[in-house]
């Protein structure tokens, strides 16, 4: 596992037209999946790609799936996306990257991050995320548009083409600007569109509360989504009565004491 700042990359490698046409024209298309598809045929090629996903990870939320696309076609690779961001992400290096950000001034630059599946030590997430969709290495486009705002986009590889080799790293580093700057406008046009009510309501809680830790914020995650304690606990993986206890922790901090006085402080004006 490794991870390291894109710098000024060497211009190597052949650039189809058609292909980055392609990817400009997805670019807050209405098909959520079209944009991590034009980066698969994009890369493919290069660097015996298989699938791509791209996540967003805001305001210190789970990450949010906003586009896959994988050679197989189907669900499958939308499902395994959502069982990443529901049970696995806090163990992925790019959750760690993003963390220790913190809520600083957003910054131009690009991070790459690779994890193989040697790199993975919890078994089911190594299970969920490479052995069953056959993937040997990950290769990650970090950026950040905004403050408090994330996007990843994953390249996978097939366990059959092994892992990434230092040349086919290098071409799609010299891919890495476009396509950076592709999906930070795809962001800046659908994104925000996509990003549900609970989403909008945690940011707001978040703001008033900085000091709400990352237990806390999942808790109340799921009691603005509607889930019951029971529904709570096995998305976070702890039991129903610790996620009675964290949510008292919350009111406490946020000086409420219902559902209802959470709902309404997410709605007040002029609190944020």
């Amino acid at each position: 596992m490794r991870s390291w700042r894109l710098d000024t990359p060497r211009l190597t490698g052949h650039l189809d037209l058609s292909r980055a046409t392609s990817l400009v024209s997805a670019i807050g298309g209405s098909d959520s999946n079209a944009f991590a598809a034009e980066v698969l045929k994009m890369l493919g090629d290069v660097g015996a790609i298989s699938q791509c996903t791209v996540f967003a990870y805001e305001f210190g939320n789970r990450p949010r799936t906003m586009s896959v696309a994988d050679h197989r076609g189907g669900r499958f690779l939308r499902d395994v996306a959502d069982t990443y961001a529901k049970l696995f992400y806090a163990l992925d290096g790019n959750q760690k990257i993003v963390s220790s950000a913190g809520t600083r001034r957003h910054a131009p630059d690009v991070l790459l991050h690779q994890q193989t599946s040697d790199d993975i030590a919890h078994r089911g997430y190594r299970a969920a995320c490479y052995h069953q969709p056959n993937v040997s290495d990950r290769l990650s486009l970090l950026l950040q548009p905004t403050a408090d705002i994330w996007l990843s986009v994953n390249l996978y590889r097939d366990r059959s083409g092994g892992v990434f080799q230092a040349r086919e790293i290098a071409l799609i580093e010299s891919f890495a600007p476009l396509i950076a700057a592709a999906a930070k406008h795809h962001y800046a046009l659908l994104g925000q569109v996509q990003m549900g009510i609970p989403q909008l309501m945690l940011a707001r809680v978040r703001g008033l509360c900085p000091d709400l830790s990352k237990r806390e914020l999942d808790v109340l995650r799921g009691v603005l989504e509607g889930l019951t304690a029971q529904d709570i606990g096995e998305v976070m993986g702890v039991k129903a009565s610790s996620v009675v206890t964290y949510q008292k922790r919350a009111f406490r901090r946020l000086g409420i004491s219902s559902q209802r006085q959470l709902f309404a402080l997410c709605i007040a004006p002029g609190k944020v």
